[in-house]
């Protein structure tokens, strides 16, 4: 169930109820150091506006996510980083306020440190299955 503007934990960072380590800081988005990192610099950026999925997010609350992705994941000093953000629980959503985390990866760390992921390829589906998906989704665009 989606938390409330009331019990949003990101929500209540935001209007500085509960403290962060604030990276930055624009009108539209807070960027701070993850309180449970998997990887040494894990940062957050969160949208100050609450949505609970990416797709609840109005595109006018878009614009500085990237940038400030990007600035952090610099001034972190990573050459190897991921951006992640998830969407649901089946997606492994934990707080229902749309975020990215950006998770450096030290190379050296193999799968000891930063995210570790697989990626199992849909082998099953046929080139016609995959024409019909793109299909659909194309017009929904």
């Amino acid at each position: 169930m989606a938390a409330s503007l009331a019990t949003c934990i990101f929500c209540k960072i935001v209007k500085g109820e509960i403290p962060c380590l604030k990276l930055m800081e624009t009108e539209s988005v807070l960027a701070f150091v993850d309180i449970g990192p998997i990887a040494k610099g894990h940062s957050l950026v969160i949208p100050k506006h609450h949505a609970a999925t990416l797709s609840d997010l109005p595109e006018s609350e878009m614009a500085d996510i990237l940038p400030a992705l990007k600035k952090i994941a610099i001034a972190s000093g990573a050459q190897n980083y991921n951006i992640l953000q998830n969407n649901g629980r089946a997606a492994h959503q934990v707080v229902d306020h749309v975020h990215f985390h950006m998770i450096p990866k030290p190379a050296e760390a193999g799968d000891k440190e930063g995210l570790v992921i697989g990626w199992p390829v849909q082998k099953d589906l046929s080139k016609d299955e995959i024409k019909t998906i793109y299909e659909d989704i194309k017009s929904r665009l």
